[in-house]
């Protein structure tokens, strides 16, 4: 859970604690970098890109050839060589095992960032387990960590213990696999074909209060434009845009207000330009006088694939047809040329006043610009 940094201002000034701002571009390059180096370890089937620094790998083929601990080791070797990047790998017969094992390689120095629960003895695992609390088992949050512990439930252990059946008779079927899989019994499988997603989200907190009503517009155009490029980057349409806007919880000089709009569109769209005057527009419902803003943004659901859409029978097809030539000629340029060539008006203007704060940036070392010289 984050805090705003005023907050433990005393703390940073006591402890001379250094202070980075996020560097969202410089993460994703990582993220891409990372699952790239692991793609080389295992085929497109046996991958499963879980989030932006976790990733699935089925090592089910290589474990009669390999070692898979030293297999894991050549991995973390390679990422540091070739990112930089220190990590942990658990080994597991199921996923959720395999998470268990992670944590562990995590919170053990000594087992060197990898931990092999597959061929470590159940002695080393019961020792393991009754150390970690039961609410560090992927997928049990604080309700159900709660309900466990009214069972005596309290540990790792004790739930590897506890029957499957009176799991599933006391919880959810979900919890009934996740008992399963730390048995060994894989519930889980790789998913080859990632789910689409529900709901994009673009929003940014500004670097000083906003009250002008253009302030906002221009904002929220620009995080409709990041939005929809990630909508069209997975070939994916919105049926429904969302804006919300608010002010600062933490300010106590001025009362709090947090709105939010939605518009369902007469007919699935990527198309920016629609997009963003649907947005823009929406702000004048938003707006209020004399309140500082200090954060807004753009949730684009009732997502569906491209691919498999079907329009009623009065859409002129000629306006689709022209709108995915405009969309793919924007697209071309700015993958070629870089984002800041092309784009539309508000989403250019320089010298923005509420852009977020970011004095504290790190630098991203994957630019020409910020690479570090060596004198």
């Amino acid at each position: 859970m984050g805090v705003p940094l005023f907050q433990l201002k005393d703390l940073v000034e006591q402890h001379n604690i250094t202070v980075l701002s996020s560097n969202y571009a410089l993460y994703a390059e990582m993220s891409r970098r990372f699952i790239k180096v692991l793609s080389e370890f295992v085929t497109p089937q046996e991958q499963e890109i879980y989030s932006i620094d976790e990733c699935f790998l089925d090592l089910t083929a290589y474990a009669s050839n390999y070692d898979l601990t030293a297999y894991a080791h050549l991995i973390l070797d390679r990422l540091l060589r070739w990112l930089g990047l220190p990590a942990c790998i658990g080994i597991g017969r199921t996923k959720t095992e395999a998470k268990m094992a992670n944590h562990i390689a995590k919170k053990n120095s000594y087992l060197k960032g990898v931990c092999n629960l597959v061929s470590m003895d159940y002695c080393s695992i019961e020792g393991l387990y009754q150390t970690i609390e039961v609410s560090e088992v992927w997928g049990i949050g604080r309700k159900h960590t709660k309900k466990l512990n009214s069972l005596s439930i309290n540990t790792v252990l004790d739930f590897v213990c506890t029957s499957p059946s009176m799991i599933k008779d006391q919880f959810s079927i979900v919890m009934h696999r996740t008992s399963l899989e730390l048995q060994g019994i894989s519930c889980i499988e790789i998913e080859q074909n990632p789910k689409s997603k529900k709901q994009i989200i673009a929003s940014r907190s500004f670097g000083q209060k906003v009250y002008s009503r253009e302030d906002l517009k221009e904002a929220i155009t620009l995080y409709v434009l990041d939005a929809v490029s990630r909508l069209r980057s997975e070939n994916l349409l919105c049926g429904c845009i969302i804006c919300f806007v608010q002010s600062n919880p933490f300010d106590s000089s001025e009362p709090f207000y947090n709105k939010s709009v939605s518009y369902a569109l007469p007919d699935s769209s990527d198309n920016s330009l629609l997009l963003s005057k649907i947005a823009t527009s929406m702000i004048d419902q938003l707006y209020q006088k004399n309140i500082g803003f200090k954060k807004c943004g753009v949730i684009l659901t009732c997502l569906e694939p491209k691919a498999t859409h079907i329009y009623d029978l009065f859409t002129d097809m000629d306006k689709v047809e022209s709108s995915n030539k405009l969309m793919d000629s924007l697209d071309d340029i700015q993958n070629k040329f870089g984002k800041s060539k092309i784009g539309l008006g508000a989403s250019m203007l320089p010298d923005r006043n509420w852009n977020m704060s970011r004095n504290k940036l790190s630098p991203n070392y994957f630019k020409w610009d910020q690479l570090m010289s060596v004198k």
